[in-house]
C-alpha cells in the first residue's frame, strides 16, 4: 500500500491488531481515537507443537496497560475460545467493562469464576442494541455462526464509521431461524462506510459455505441405523449443532449425557440462559448410562480435537473412569481438525477403530458445516457495506492476501487495501489511509497458573531436554582443603538406559573426576570449573555416541 501524502486532521481514528491476524486464533483488536480505545475480542490460540509444556497462548497486551486508564471497554464478538480465551488473564490486568450477547458472558463468567476473578463488569446487549462506550458509538448486528449469539459491530466515532464483521456465514435456514441481519450491513452501507475489517477463514473456498441444516440429515440416517450407543465429540460451545443433534436423538428415544469439563459446563449454562433446551426426563448423568440399553444412549464430549485430556481421547484409551468404548459404539467427530491437530486426530481415530467402533468424520459424511463464510458470501459482506477502505483479518498470511484480492476484484483500490501484521498501526480519516509507529505486542504463554514467565530460554531448555536428555554430575568438595570429599555422581534422565551402559557412566565420571584433580576446588572458581566440567563432558559424550545432552554440574560445599 502506497502512503498517502494529504495533510490529515489532528484526530485520526487508530486500529491495530494485537493479534487474529496471520494466524487462526488469538483474536484481539485495539480501536483507538484522542483519549478512548475499545478493544474488540480477547482470544486465544493452541500453542504450537515446540512450545513444549504451554498450555495457551494469549496477546501481549502491554500497550493497552500502559494505557490503561483510557480502555474504555471489551467488545466481545461471540463466545468461542479463540475470541474470549485470554478473558482471565487480560481482565486481571486491565479490568474494564465487557459487552456481549447473553451466552458470550455466560461462558467468560465461568472463566472468571474459574480464575477467582471478581468486581469485572458485564453488560448484555441484544442485537441491533447500540451502546455508547466514550466517544464510540457502537451497534452490535446478528449474524450467523457456530455459536449463539454471534455478531458484527459497527463501531462509529468522530473519524468515521468501521464494520467489524466478527465470524460470520450467510445461513439462509439457520438452527434457531434467526437469519443474519443483512438489512442493518446494508443500512450503513447506504450511509457510507469508511473501513471494514472482515474475517478471511474460508476465504480460498469458492461458492457458499453449507447450511448447519443440512447435516441434520446426516445425524437421522445415524440414529436409524445404529444399534448402539451414538458418542459425538464436538466444540462444546456449538450450542446450535448440539440442540440439532439432541433433537435428533430425542425422536430415535436417546438418553442425552454430556462427558467432558467444558461440554458439562457450557451445556448448564447454556440451559440456564434458556440457549439449549432438553427435556428433563432425556438428561442423563454419565453415572447412570448403563442403566439403558445402548440403543438409548446419546453421548456429548469433548475431543474433537484429540486433545489428550479431553473426554473421547480418554475414552478411546479405555483411561476413561465412567464409559469405555466399545464394538458396538458409533463415534463421530463433529468438527475439522484446527491447522497443527491433524495428527492428534488422527491418533484417536485409529484408536477407536482398534477398539472395534464405527467411526465417522467430516471426510466420510456430512457430519460438520464451517461457521464461516466462503468466497460468495464474503462478495456479499463487501457489496453490502461498500467500505472506503478495507483490512483483511482472522487467518493466515495467504488468506489476508487472497481476501485483499477478493476485494481489488470487486473494485477496490489497491491504495485502500491494508494486509495488517500483528502490532502495526493503521490511522484513518475519511481521506485519508496511513500507517503509523507500529506498537509493542507478541504473544503471551501460559503454562499451569504462570502467566508469562515461559519464554525463548526455557522453551530452548524444554526442547534440549526432550530430544537429547540429561546428565548431573554431583560432586561434594571441601573449599577449605582444597579437595574432592565425594562423588562425582552421574545421574542419567532421558539420556541412556543406565543398567545397559554402565561403560560410558564410569568413562564420564572417570573424565569428571581428572578435570577436579586438575583444577583449583577453591570456592571462587566454581563457576569456571562447572563451565570447564561441561565443555569437556560434552566433547567427550558427542565424540563417543554423537549425542548432545544437557549437562548440569552441581558442587555441594562439604
Amino acid at each position: 500500500m502506497k502512503e498517502k501524502k494529504n495533510q490529515a486532521p489532528a484526530s485520526r481514528l487508530r486500529i491495530a491488531a494485537l493479534g487474529g491476524v496471520d494466524e487462526i486464533g488469538k483474536n484481539m483488536y485495539m480501536f483507538e481515537y484522542e483519549d478512548d480505545i475499545i478493544v474488540v475480542d480477547c482470544g486465544s490460540i493452541f500453542p504450537k507443537e515446540d512450545m513444549l509444556g504451554v498450555d495457551l497462548v494469549i496477546p501481549d497486551v502491554s500497550y493497552l496497560v500502559s494505557k490503561q486508564k483510557n480502555v474504555r471497554a471489551f467488545l466481545l464478538t461471540h463466545g468461542h475460545e479463540d475470541h474470549i480465551g485470554a478473558t482471565p488473564y487480560i481482565l486481571r490486568q486491565i479490568p474494564a467493562p465487557l459487552y456481549g450477547t447473553k451466552l458470550t458472558l455466560a461462558l467468560v463468567d465461568i472463566k472468571l469464576k474459574e480464575h477467582r476473578i471478581t468486581g469485572i463488569e458485564m453488560n448484555v446487549v441484544e442485537p441491533p442494541d447500540i451502546v455508547q462506550v466514550g466517544c464510540f458509538t457502537c451497534q452490535f448486528i446478528h449474524v450467523s455462526h457456530s455459536i449463539a449469539g454471534a455478531c458484527a459491530i459497527a463501531i462509529s466515532c468522530p473519524a468515521g464509521t468501521v464494520i467489524f464483521s466478527g465470524d460470520f456465514k450467510v445461513d439462509y435456514t439457520p438452527i434457531d431461524g434467526q437469519v443474519m441481519d443483512l438489512q442493518t450491513l446494508a443500512a450503513y452501507g447506504q450511509k457510507g462506510v469508511m473501513a471494514m475489517l472482515c474475517e478471511s477463514t474460508n476465504v480460498e473456498r469458492p461458492g457458499y459455505t453449507m447450511s448447519e441444516n443440512k447435516i441434520g440429515l446426516t445425524f437421522e440416517k445415524i440414529y436409524q441405523e445404529s444399534a448402539g450407543r451414538v458418542i459425538v465429540a464436538m466444540f462444546a460451545s456449538n450450542i446450535h449443532r448440539m440442540q440439532m443433534v439432541i433433537d435428533g436423538a430425542i425422536r430415535y428415544g436417546r438418553r442425552v449425557c454430556f462427558i467432558g469439563r467444558s461440554m458439562i459446563n457450557v451445556s448448564h449454562v447454556a440451559m440456564e440462559i434458556g440457549e439449549l433446551r432438553i427435556p428433563e426426563d432425556y438428561l442423563i448423568d454419565q453415572d447412570d448410562i448403563d442403566r439403558y440399553a445402548d440403543n438409548e444412549i446419546l453421548v456429548l464430549t469433548t475431543g474433537s480435537q484429540g486433545e489428550p485430556m479431553a473426554g473421547l481421547t480418554r475414552m478411546a484409551y479405555a483411561e476413561h473412569r465412567k464409559l469405555q468404548i466399545r464394538p458396538s459404539d458409533k463415534v463421530i467427530i463433529s468438527a475439522t481438525p484446527i491447522p497443527g491437530n491433524e495428527k492428534f486426530i488422527s491418533r484417536v481415530i485409529n484408536q477407536l477403530y482398534r477398539c472395534g467402533a464405527q467411526v465417522v468424520y467430516s471426510a466420510m459424511a456430512d457430519v460438520h458445516v464451517s461457521g464461516h463464510a466462503c468466497q460468495e458470501e464474503l462478495k456479499l459482506m463487501h457489496a453490502l457495506v461498500r467500505p472506503k477502505y478495507f483490512i483483511p483479518i482472522h487467518g493466515e498470511y495467504r488468506m489476508l492476501w487472497q481476501h485483499a484480492e477478493l476485494a481489488a476484484s470487486m473494485g477496490m483500490d489497491d491504495q485502500n487495501i491494508v494486509i495488517p501484521e500483528i502490532g502495526q498501526v493503521i490511522e484513518m480519516t475519511e481521506d485519508t489511509l496511513e500507517l503509523g509507529e507500529p506498537i509493542p505486542t507478541g504473544t503471551i504463554l501460559v503454562d499451569g497458573l504462570g502467566v508469562g514467565d515461559v519464554g525463548n530460554v526455557v522453551l530452548r531448555d524444554r526442547k534440549h531436554l526432550s530430544e537429547d536428555g540429561l546428565i548431573i554430575v554431583v560432586m561434594g568438595i571441601d573449599r577449605e582443603q582444597n579437595k574432592l570429599m565425594a562423588g562425582p555422581d552421574i545421574i542419567s534422565r532421558g539420556f541412556i538406559y543406565v543398567r545397559e551402559n554402565e561403560d560410558i557412566i564410569e568413562e564420564t565420571r572417570a573424565l569428571a573426576r581428572q578435570i577436579l584433580a586438575q583444577s583449583d576446588l577453591s570456592g571462587e572458581m566454581w563457576p569456571d570449573l562447572k563451565n570447564h566440567i561441561k565443555d569437556e563432558l560434552h566433547r567427550f559424550i558427542f565424540e563417543k555416541i554423537k549425542r548432545n545432552p544437557m549437562i548440569l554440574p552441581i558442587i555441594l560445599d562439604i
